[in-house]
């Protein structure tokens, strides 16, 4: 839950920053779509890796690569900046994004998991991650018909949240806030027959630790808690961005956790092995993986 905001918050510091990224926004928006993602994919490249939280994703790397040599990291780090800039240039842009399997900029690798996904009669979950344009992911569910919500954490900036909305003008009405309020409605959604969506390569605090990289990693608890307790389905998607502003979403077969009878474990059994997908994903495109987060105890 976010805290209550001071008037010098409200009136003065988050219109100052809104501001410079209301412009950008704009710019960004006027730009047809490949031009926006080059430009923004450029001043990531540039930028990025001088600025000091570059260093957090340096030592990511570095714990999850034991060994790899400086240039191949510092490749990696300027590989996720050009994404993360390009991911950013397009999201004024979502409406361009055309899917299918053929021409469409977005092509669809294992559609008839989410057909299955969709036509089933039940609830389930999607699970991905911060990988390429992550925001494809939940537009695809919106284009084919899969009743779902999705899980976001919400701006501190409200301005700049009003944006966030703004690109998600497709789905917007189907996102849920991380916190208290927002798990009450994930469980009405699910009564409902609905889909979740969650990222589940973030740190957190209240989570388990189970092995990402080798290495114990605070994980959230509730996609686990959730699949054992309902017995739904979770659908493994991810999106991989295949040059400029053009994109794969990969589709995987339903998994579902075990049934032991004993839940604390088989929670924490399944939470291991979303972990273990989410690792193999990044291990095969890590320059699309948003390193920045801090994701191992003892992170600075």
């Amino acid at each position: 839950m976010l805290r209550p905001m001071s008037f010098f918050e409200r009136y003065v510091r988050h219109p100052l920053e809104a501001v410079p990224v209301a412009l950008v926004w704009g710019l960004f928006r006027i730009l047809p779509v490949d031009w926006a993602s080059a430009l923004g994919g450029w001043l990531g490249r540039t930028l990025g890796p001088r600025i000091s939280v570059s260093e957090r994703a340096r030592k990511n790397i570095e714990r999850a690569f034991p060994g790899i040599a400086d240039a191949e990291a510092e490749k990696i780090i300027a590989d996720m900046w050009e994404n993360l800039g390009r991911t950013v240039a397009e999201f004024p842009h979502f409406n361009a994004f055309t899917f299918g399997e053929q021409d469409a900029r977005v092509r669809i690798d294992g559609l008839e998991h989410m057909l299955e996904f969709r036509d089933d009669g039940e609830p389930g979950f999607f699970l991905s991650a911060h990988l390429a344009n992550w925001e494809l992911g939940p537009a695809a569910a919106h284009v084919y018909g899969v009743p779902s919500r999705f899980v976001y954490r919400e701006a501190n900036n409200p301005y700049v949240q009003k944006l966030y909305l703004a690109g998600r003008e497709q789905y917007r009405d189907r996102m849920i806030r991380k916190g208290r309020e927002g798990a009450k409605e994930m469980l009405r959604a699910l009564r409902a027959g609905e889909h979740i969506g969650v990222l589940m390569d973030q740190k957190m605090n209240d989570g388990i630790a189970v092995p990402f990289f080798g290495r114990d990693a605070m994980t959230a608890t509730a996609l686990g808690d959730l699949a054992v307790k309902t017995k739904c389905p979770v659908l493994p998607a991810r999106v991989i961005r295949e040059g400029g502003a053009h994109f794969r979403v990969e589709i995987s077969p339903l998994i579902y956790a075990e049934d032991t009878g004993d839940a604390t474990a088989d929670a924490r059994a399944f939470t291991v092995r979303a972990n273990q997908i989410i690792e193999g994903w990044v291990r095969e495109k890590p320059g699309q993986w948003l390193w920045l987060h801090n994701r191992w105890p003892g992170d600075s």
